[in-house]
């Protein structure tokens, strides 16, 4: 496995720990960060040992967001002509959105685990995550709109689907803050533990209970999931019923069913 700048990665009992290690800078997402997320999700699509990534910042907080020097340096390509400074951002822009895209699209469950800081980008990263958990600690604000832009990397687009359309223009048009007792309650985080020692314990043990399922049936019900947010339902269940067409005649179907017969643990393939 490759050394990253911005990350440390780790592999053990089929899950991938990608946790952000710049906690000198509040985790903050320098350029290193944006090509190596690409790179990592890559590896976890390609490693069939990977069944679940469980996603962390390292030290006391999460993420601060987007490195403001990285935007100070797009700053600096600017000419004079503004046709040609748009196609740059334009062109910046969904190069950033590709890094989260990749945690989105990737077909094994991914978790977030939150403490501290979450906020402006990193409310975008946890927006492509599957599933996101917090410490007591945690503060969220979806930040953009404080320096005078909208939020343009997956928040905007993906959250309306998880917290509701109406909670979303609050938190987009205020910026405000918000802690993890309401991110529970509105639906952004699954569950909450009392420090991040306990949340990256409690988060690990939910990636090894997926982990233990059929990598086959994980991805599956992933895909049909993920499908349903741009589909009706007649589309998905013309869709699930082709995929399982295929998938039904997996060895893991054969394998759960004796384990579950025998009341034994079911031991399946990568």
């Amino acid at each position: 496995m490759s050394q990253y700048q911005a990350f440390s990665v780790e592999l053990t009992d089929n899950i991938a720990h990608v946790q952000i290690n710049r906690p000198e800078k509040i985790n903050a997402m320098n350029a290193a960060f944006w090509t190596e997320i690409i790179e990592i999700f890559q590896w976890v699509e390609d490693t069939d040992a990977v069944r679940v990534v469980v996603l962390s910042g390292a030290g006391k907080h999460f993420s601060s967001g987007i490195d403001l020097m990285m935007l100070a340096s797009v700053a600096n390509e600017f000419g004079k002509d503004v046709g040609r400074n748009a196609r740059l951002l334009r062109r910046k822009i969904l190069q950033l959105q590709a890094s989260f895209n990749a945690v989105d699209q990737c077909r094994k469950p991914v978790l977030a685990a939150i403490q501290g800081y979450c906020l402006g980008g990193a409310i975008d990263l946890i927006s492509a995550c599957d599933m996101r958990y917090a410490a007591d600690d945690a503060q969220f604000s979806i930040k953009e709109i404080d320096i005078g832009m909208a939020a343009d990397v997956g928040t905007l687009q993906r959250l309306p689907r998880i917290i509701g359309d109406g909670m979303l223009r609050e938190l987009a048009y205020t910026g405000r803050t918000f802690g993890a007792e309401e991110a529970l309650r509105i639906g952004l985080v699954n569950r909450t533990w009392s420090d991040a020692a306990g949340l990256l314990d409690g988060v690990l043990g939910i990636a090894r209970e997926i982990a233990a399922k059929s990598p086959i049936a994980v991805a599956g019900t992933k895909q049909m999931i993920s499908y349903m947010r741009d589909h009706s339902i007649n589309d998905g269940l013309e869709y699930v019923a082709t995929w399982n067409a295929a998938m039904l005649q997996s060895a893991d179907l054969r394998v759960a069913m004796a384990a579950h017969m025998s009341k034994q643990k079911p031991e399946f393939a990568d």
